[in-house]
């Protein structure tokens, strides 16, 4: 059985999988066991969590970097090339998750849903009425990465009757209007929904100019990196109702997220799970361990990222 240094935690079904496969050991399992740090060929992880240079280069012989998730912006890829090392992801099995919980996230923000159900249980309703909400039918909806995942997001809102817009590094000649200016495309939008990968390339490209764009009725969904925005002038935004709401299910900081957000009543905040699924955190630890298996067998894997032109 081939030795792993596991860097997080999983569900347990998906940890009771890996388990059964390969032998896992932490960091603290390899620290001073020069023996077993030899041993160890491949690390596990999640792609919430880091895989910093200094834990690269401890293992001599580190051959792949397995992250269960899409995202594998917090592995520190020039470590791993230098260290010989494949990353591999698991790109495509959670599309559906994701996208099914971007489409839940912006009609609770459109339709002040999480705000109707409080209403309810307050007794407020034999008081009078929940206030008018907004239709997402007739939303012109621009969409910030058109990988797989933001062509999911767009697939499933088409039947709402929306005009979807993206815009991304080229125009990909789909049906949908493509925007090479991000400043232009929030201006444009009254819904702007990020769908595009973590890094040093997007950090804070949702600043407060393109928030200023988008305006006091526009309305902003992150599915992606909490890296993706300029967090404090959202919070201005927010605040100062520059624009009308946001719906996040990520942060910078996760889980101690900024406690201003706790505070603001124009927005949905969620804890993460795009991919959180029964079904979905399974087919991504089975790709994960095979992606493991090929590796091991035959020195190539099935879903490195540079496979991936985007997420």
């Amino acid at each position: 059985m081939h030795e792993l240094l596991q860097i997080g935690t999983f569900p347990i079904p998906a940890q009771k999988l890996i388990d059964s496969e390969f032998r896992c050991h932490n960091r603290r399992d390899l620290e001073g066991d020069e023996v077993l740090r030899n041993r160890v060929r491949g690390i596990i992880t999640r792609s919430n969590f880091a895989v910093p240079q200094d834990v690269i280069a401890s293992l001599p012989h580190l051959g792949i970097i397995a992250v269960c998730g899409v995202g594998y912006d917090l592995v520190a890829l020039e470590a791993a090339t230098r260290r010989g090392a494949i990353v591999t992801h698991t790109p495509a099995v959670l599309n559906s998750a994701v996208a099914e919980l971007c489409v839940g996230m912006l009609l609770s923000l459109l339709r002040r849903l999480p705000e109707a159900d409080r209403f309810v249980r307050a007794g407020s309703w034999r008081h009078g009425a929940f206030a008018l909400t907004s239709n997402l039918a007739g939303k012109r909806i621009g969409i910030v990465g058109l990988g797989r995942i933001g062509k999911e997001i767009a697939h499933r809102l088409e039947s709402f009757g929306v005009a979807l817009s993206y815009f991304g590094r080229t125009d990909q000649n789909l049906r949908w209007r493509f925007e090479p200016d991000l400043h232009a495309l929030a201006r444009g939008s009254d819904v702007l929904i990020l769908a595009a990968p973590g890094g040093r390339e997007t950090a804070r490209m949702i600043d407060a100019a393109v928030l200023s764009e988008l305006g006091p009725n526009g309305f902003l969904v992150n599915v992606a990196r909490g890296s993706l925005i300029d967090e404090a002038a959202l919070l201005d935004a927010l605040s100062s109702r520059a624009i009308a709401g946001a719906a996040l299910d990520v942060f910078d900081n996760e889980p101690d997220i900024n406690p201003r957000f706790l505070a603001l009543e124009n927005v949905v905040l969620m804890p993460h799970i795009g991919s959180a699924t029964d079904e979905t955190r399974l087919a991504m630890a089975r790709l994960t361990l095979d992606n493991l298996h090929c590796f091991f067998a035959t020195g190539t894997t099935l879903t490195p990222i540079d496979a991936a032109t985007s997420v």
